[in-house]
C-alpha cells in the first residue's frame, strides 16, 4: 500500500477557497496589495467574478461604490449573452453541415434529376419501420 499514487490537484488553494476562507486570507493580501486596481487584483489572484470580488472587498472594508458593482453587474450580463450567441451560432453552423444533404420532404438527397428536382430518401420512409426491424423478438 505504501505504492499508492496520490492524486494532486495542480489548482492553487487560493483559487479553490471557499468565501469563508477567502475573506480570513483576504485580510492579509489586502495588506501585502500594492497595485492600481485592487478589484481586479482581487479577482485575478482568487479566481472569482468581478461581482464577487466587489462583493467580498465590501466585507473587507474597502469602500466600492454602487455604481461599479452595477457597472460590473452589465459587463457580466453581456458576457454572458455573447457566449450564448456564439453557442447558438456554432450549433447552428454545425447542424447545416451536418444536414446539407436534407430538407423538409428528404431525409437524404441522392441527387437531382436534369430538370433540378431532388430525388432520395424522404422523411416518411425514415419513420416508417422497417419489416427487418427485430426489436419485438
Amino acid at each position: 500500500m505504501a505504492n499508492k499514487k496520490r492524486k494532486t490537484n495542480k489548482t492553487p488553494r487560493r483559487k479553490r477557497m471557499s468565501r469563508k476562507d477567502r475573506l480570513q486570507s483576504g485580510i492579509f493580501w489586502l495588506e501585502k496589495y500594492n497595485g492600481k486596481n485592487v478589484i481586479r487584483g482581487f479577482s485575478n489572484w482568487y479566481g472569482v467574478s468581478n461581482i464577487c470580488a466587489i462583493l467580498e472587498l465590501r466585507l473587507l472594508g474597502v469602500e466600492i461604490s454602487d455604481e461599479r458593482l452595477n457597472q460590473a453587474k452589465l459587463v457580466e450580463e453581456n458576457k454572458a449573452r455573447s457566449k450564448a450567441e456564439k453557442k447558438k451560432k456554432k450549433e447552428e453552423k454545425l447542424k447545416e453541415i451536418l444536414w446539407e444533404d436534407s430538407d423538409d420532404n428528404f431525409y437524404y438527397i441522392a441527387g437531382y434529376t436534369s430538370g433540378g428536382a431532388p430525388y432520395g430518401t424522404t422523411w416518411d420512409e425514415v419513420d416508417e419501420k422497417s419489416p427487418w426491424d427485430t426489436e419485438e423478438l
